[in-house]
């Protein structure tokens, strides 16, 4: 049995789908939800943050006003765009900073007996009101090197923002963009479910996966805290080990009975025996139409009791036997006891085997029941969903083999990023009392862009978005219709004019004065606006294989500038 065992289904009825959040709900739209996560807190850090944060302090330099840019330098899974996320789970952090006299008590017996008692003050002092932040939209396609966050504020407390912003950005926005990359896999009118939960890195990382994921497009999750803290669907039926708990002798321990759909009508007393009578009648059918079936009495007896406890969500895991053989007759059967008392059967669920192969088989099944059984012809388009180790690379290869799939599962490789475990955000220093800062390097891609920036996304007259072009603050900004000279940061030649459509301004005022400046949009939104970034994208960027780069680009002042510091900064080789 895979790790894909607590299997979603699609559609699921309200008994088993919770679609709307839980009354106690502490989702992202709710005011209650700054301290969901009780991990997010002034502690979680680095510890050469606390020592580079009692060396500024000592010099006196923490009260310096210092710009920080949070942004990274290649796009994941070999791909052309990303996702950003985790945004919402900053601003609350911001506004919820605080080392408390806990804290400070334990960091007294970590740090030398030297450090003065001022310095424990100072940090038990230290609250975000005089950092500023700007930030992308998250869930916007973003791009290397374009700042996801600008902080500004105090150097010692800024510092301190750094492992922590970089630990609530890097994973959530590598899980939402994986996700987003199943979708643009499989399109638009098949489901995709998460259920990682068990397979992820630890509780709090299956949690985010499962938040990350909905809003980059999978559309439930098997993850009962996730739905209940973010009003996430919730899906999921039964596994092998319900199947094979039952023997044929179960069905003599009770006699299951099941009410009528209307409420109304008799109820049957014996649901097993109802549907073992509609087996016995399927075996013949099924030698009629050139079938070969032997369906494990066990496992009907486990379909039954399933029905019996769900008679309309109904989905039947059916692989634990023999799938032809056993399995989808059994599902069968039962979907025939069920539609006597007004009920649906919703589908079935592949875990092992040639997925594609086994879809077409039972699509095929599926389809001689409607056409051969009067008042049957529903079961035809009955749900088939897939689990079974499912990655974006299967989904491409089962969509080149034609399949009769409607619903995919997805664990394991999606929430633990196994293409790529980490994004590489990273967070530098760009300038200090308003003089801009540099880090050189002999790899190019790790030279930063310094001082304050303000970024701007051009489009073109269809609609798609051309390029993203960073300046310098203050410089007179991009418009629509009028010519601009885009610049690579890095390479003289590569340049170009543009006239842009349309222009949008990437970065918002988000925290300032110890208070959020926007009101933080809900999942929902969130997930929307995921959409409706990637829109915009023309579909060569999107594409699995050899993606075309967006480009990112600076204003040529931003260019002579960025230079300028360079050659200032950089040391002059000598020819012995």
């Amino acid at each position: 049995m895979s790790d894909d065992a607590a299997t979603p289904t699609s559609p699921v009825p309200r008994s088993l789908s919770r679609g709307e959040p839980h009354p106690n709900s502490r989702g992202p739209a709710n005011a209650d939800c700054a301290n969901a996560n009780p991990l997010l807190c002034a502690m979680l850090t680095d510890f050469y943050q606390i020592t580079m944060g009692y060396s500024y302090w000592k010099a006196g330099k923490g009260d310096e006003i210092a710009t920080f840019d949070l942004f990274f330098r290649k796009n994941p899974f070999k791909g052309e765009f990303t996702i950003f996320a985790g945004l919402d789970e900053c601003v609350r952090f911001m506004q919820n900073f605080k080392f408390t006299k806990d804290d400070i008590d334990y960091l007294r017996t970590t740090l030398p007996p030297y450090v003065e008692e001022e310095f424990y003050e100072y940090l038990q002092g230290l609250d975000t009101s005089k950092v500023t932040m700007h930030a992308i939209d998250e869930g916007s396609v973003v791009f290397p090197k374009v700042p996801l966050i600008r902080l500004e504020g105090p150097l010692l407390l800024v510092q301190l923002m750094e492992t922590p912003f970089l630990t609530m950005v890097n994973f959530a926005s590598l899980v939402c963009t994986n996700a987003a990359r199943h979708r643009i896999a499989v399109g638009e009118g098949i489901q995709l479910l998460e259920f990682g939960l068990r397979r992820a890195q630890g509780p709090d990382g299956g949690l985010s996966a499962s938040r990350y994921c909905y809003m980059g497009g999978f559309d439930a999750t098997s993850n009962v805290l996730a739905g209940q803290i973010f009003g996430i669907p919730i899906k999921g039926t039964h596994a092998h080990a319900y199947v094979t708990s039952f023997v044929k002798e179960d069905a003599d321990r009770k006699m299951l009975e099941v009410p009528h759909a209307d409420g109304k009508s008799p109820a049957c007393t014996d649901f097993i025996g109802l549907v073992m009578k509609h087996s016995h009648n399927l075996c013949t059918s099924c030698s009629e139409w050139g079938y070969a079936v032997d369906p494990n009495q066990g496992e009907l007896v486990a379909f039954a009791t399933y029905a019996y406890s769900f008679p309309d969500g109904f989905l039947a895991l059916v692989d634990t036997y023999d799938v032809m053989k056993s399995g989808v007759p059994n599902y069968v059967s039962v979907v025939f006891a069920l539609q006597e008392l007004g009920y649906r059967g919703i589908g079935v669920r592949l875990d092992s085997g040639d997925l594609a192969y086994l879809s077409l088989s039972v699509r095929d099944f599926f389809k001689t029941v409607a056409t051969k059984m009067q008042g049957f012809e529903w079961v035809a388009k009955t749900a088939i969903v897939a689990s079974n180790n499912i990655n974006e690379d299967t989904l491409y290869s089962l969509k080149n083999q034609g399949h009769e799939i409607n619903v995919f599962g997805v664990g394991t490789h999606l929430v633990t990023c196994q293409a790529q475990p980490a994004l590489g955000c990273v967070f530098k220093l760009v300038q200090v009392n308003s003089t801009p800062r540099m880090k050189l390097s002999e790899d190019v891609e790790k030279v930063t862009l310094p001082g304050d920036k303000e970024a701007f996304r051009l489009y073109g007259k269809d609609g798609n978005c051309i390029v993203d072009l960073m300046m310098n603050t203050g410089d007179e900004p991009p418009a629509a219709g009028v010519r601009v000279l885009c610049r690579h940061p890095f390479i003289e030649s590569k340049r170009a004019h543009v006239v842009p459509a349309k222009v949008q301004k990437l970065h918002k005022l988000y925290f300032k004065g110890g208070e959020s400046q926007c009101e933080l949009p809900s999942l929902e939104v969130l997930r929307q606006r995921v959409k409706t970034s990637m829109s915009e994208l023309r579909s060569d960027h999107l594409r699995p294989l050899n993606p075309t780069p967006y480009k990112v680009s600076v204003t040529n002042n931003l260019y002579q500038h960025l230079h300028s510091l360079w050659l200032k900064n950089a040391p002059v080789g000598e020819l012995m």
